[in-house]
């Protein structure tokens, strides 16, 4: 597909200028390193399956990555074990309950249903391939890496931060050993479920990992196969069912893209076959979901005419 990119940086800074200081949302508080973030900030990125980068705003400054390297980790998943596995032990559908929620699990007799909440999360990452703690957290932030287009980094900071307040996440997954859907040791899966959480990374580089997705699994900025043929295609579609917590719904209702949040305040959409859109901000929403974040994604896909369910 042809893009114009004059259009397209119209479209970009006119979503920056237009929501880049909207009101509402509260910083992430439970995590004290989120909560200490400037509230201000707000930066927008596009990076299109050709290579081509247009920002506005704060799209250099570095944030956590927090829940959306659950995207990366379940695609290196799908590698290792295969579609089916993935469905088959941790699953493809809408938890309809909070990211944390215990009760989830209860009510859907102990399976994670998602990759993309905390529980599958920490299944997933207990089925990545791993000879050891190290092996497996290294593999991880090494398609994180590849996905981005740029060496990513563990933050010392954020991840102590984590470390120390992740009580709820250790019991989800002792709960998930003790259903027989945990892979590995769970203490294990929830460490380094932790460290992939704790990454820092730009909304340049986010968009450039769904500018990736986009181009099924080819970097456009590094040219380099990052993921195996026709992969791509399970990851999106765990994006759409749950990529947006508990407004995943709305998200497709009205704006029509696989897209994935973190608490960190980034957004990343996908539009497949041609760029992947990534905003940031701080501020949430009741959901979980950055409220600027996400009104700058859905302005450029809805002044580029982007959305899958519309013809």
């Amino acid at each position: 597909m042809t893009i114009d990119l004059a259009t397209l940086a119209r479209a970009v800074q006119s979503a920056y200028d237009e929501h880049h200081a909207a009101p509402g949302g509260d910083n992430a508080s439970y995590i004290p390193y989120l909560a200490k973030v400037p509230s201000g900030l707000a930066g927008l990125a596009v990076v299109t399956v050709d290579g081509d980068v247009l920002t506005a705003g704060d799209s250099d400054f570095r944030f956590a990555i927090e829940s959306i390297s659950k995207v990366c980790t379940l695609a290196l998943a799908l590698d290792d074990v295969g579609p089916d596995v993935v469905q088959a032990q941790v699953g493809a559908d809408a938890t309809g309950l909070p990211f944390n929620s215990i009760i989830a699990l209860e009510l859907h007799h102990d399976k994670p249903l998602s990759p993309l909440v905390n529980a599958g999360a920490m299944s997933t990452v207990s089925l990545v391939k791993a000879a050891s703690v190290e092996d497996r957290w290294q593999r991880i932030l090494a398609m994180q890496s590849a996905l981005a287009g740029a060496p990513l980094e563990l933050s010392d900071e954020v991840n102590q931060s984590e470390q120390t307040t992740n009580a709820h996440n250790r019991a989800i997954a002792w709960l998930l050993y003790s259903a027989g859907v945990m892979y590995c040791d769970p203490m294990e899966a929830c460490d380094v479920y932790t460290r992939q959480c704790s990454t820092l990374i730009t909304a340049a580089q986010l968009a450039t990992i769904g500018a990736t997705l986009a181009a099924q699994g080819v970097n456009p900025v590094t040219k380099n196969k990052v993921l195996l043929e026709g992969h791509t295609r399970y990851v999106l579609a765990e994006m759409t069912m749950e990529g947006m917590y508990g407004s995943s719904g709305d998200w497709a209702y009205t704006v029509g893209l696989p897209a994935k949040s973190g608490v960190g305040g980034g957004i990343l959409a996908v539009v497949p076959g041609v760029m992947g859109i990534a905003g940031f901000s701080p501020p949430l929403d009741a959901a979980g979901n950055s409220v600027r974040g996400q009104l700058m994604v859905a302005d450029v896909a809805k002044a580029m005419g982007y959305n899958l369910y519309a013809g």
